[in-house]
């Protein structure tokens, strides 16, 4: 998740101090460990988080290198927090795990979500790096919030930065309803309420991995390229698919809606189905009883016409 929260300042101030001093002294000491172009902050109880992220870099700086071709030569700041309370003052969203700020080379992960949620330390970790080579090639004006994160999330092998509801894909609800955020919406921001947030990483990776399914990679990657050059995204997209964004986006509509199944229609309409499925099963029992006492009163206008 990229970072342009009203905390920024405050967040690069408290940032810049812990570099310069080595470790701050206060609700807990944090600490400093510098390695080879990379520096991690941390609480004591995350060193062992910190060590690993120190031993991994090399190599994951390395895989993001070779996806896009292009080297990064920043050295990133990686804050570890401890208190998730800490982490909500300088997050936009209380589902956000991890976020970039591309402008001050700084990553921030809130180690704490880690515990309850499944999510894989190592991918969080290069999805934010990837926020970091991407800026760093292309001017922040230019590249549009859904393709940052919709590339960021197919490079990390599908992992983002907020916390998703696995077993129930909001894309496939706004599909069955036709009520897909327009990609033009998602350019300079995302929304802040939870379920449009979430549904607008889903259309980012799923339009993402549209396009990649149309020519494979290297139609991305020249969009990504062009834009490097200095083309704004609809002329980068002209320029590598020979149709325009807005065409591609119609057709990752169509495309999506025509992969929606009866089971996930149903699934959708799970509650309404079973309150249907009761409101039938009730009015059968109903009839039944009907009918049952007029047989009843039947039976019992004969048997007194056999007494009489």
């Amino acid at each position: 998740m990229l970072h342009t929260p009203r905390h920024a300042a405050l967040l690069f101030s408290f940032l810049a101090t812990l570099i310069f001093f080595g470790k701050a002294i206060g609700a807990g000491e944090t600490y400093l460990l510098q390695g080879e172009a990379i520096r991690i902050l941390f609480k004591k109880p995350h060193e062992p988080v910190a060590k690993e992220l120190l031993q991994i870099y090399p190599e994951v700086k390395k895989e993001i290198e070779k996806i896009f071709g292009w080297d990064l030569t920043l050295t990133p700041s990686i804050l570890l927090v401890k208190e998730s309370s800490q982490f909500r003052e300088w997050a936009t969203s209380p589902l956000t795990i991890a976020f970039a700020v591309p402008q001050r080379g700084l990553v921030v992960i809130d180690y704490s979500k880690m515990k309850t949620h499944p999510f894989n330390l190592r991918n969080t970790f290069k999805h934010e790096l990837c926020h970091l080579l991407l800026h760093q090639h292309i001017r922040s004006e230019l590249l549009p919030r859904w393709l940052d994160e919709g590339v960021a999330q197919w490079a990390s092998d599908g992992v983002g930065d907020i916390v998703l509801d696995q077993k129930r894909s909001l894309l496939h609800k706004a599909a069955l309803h036709g009520r897909f955020i327009p990609l033009d919406s998602l350019v300079r921001g995302f929304p802040e309420r939870d379920q449009n947030l979430i549904l607008a990483y889903e259309e980012s990776k799923s339009f993402v991995d549209y396009l990649i399914g149309m020519s494979g990679t290297q139609g991305v990657l020249k969009v990504l390229r062009g834009m490097e050059q200095g083309k704004e995204v609809k002329a980068a997209v002209l320029e590598s698919y020979a149709v325009s964004l807005a065409a591609l986006e119609r057709e990752w509509q169509r495309d999506v809606t025509r992969r929606m199944t009866w089971f996930t229609y149903l699934s959708y309409h799970l509650y309404e189905i079973l309150f249907a499925v009761a409101a039938l099963i009730t009015l059968y029992g109903f009839i039944r009883v009907m009918v049952k006492k007029r047989r009843q009163m039947k039976e019992e206008d004969f048997e007194a016409d056999l007494e009489v």
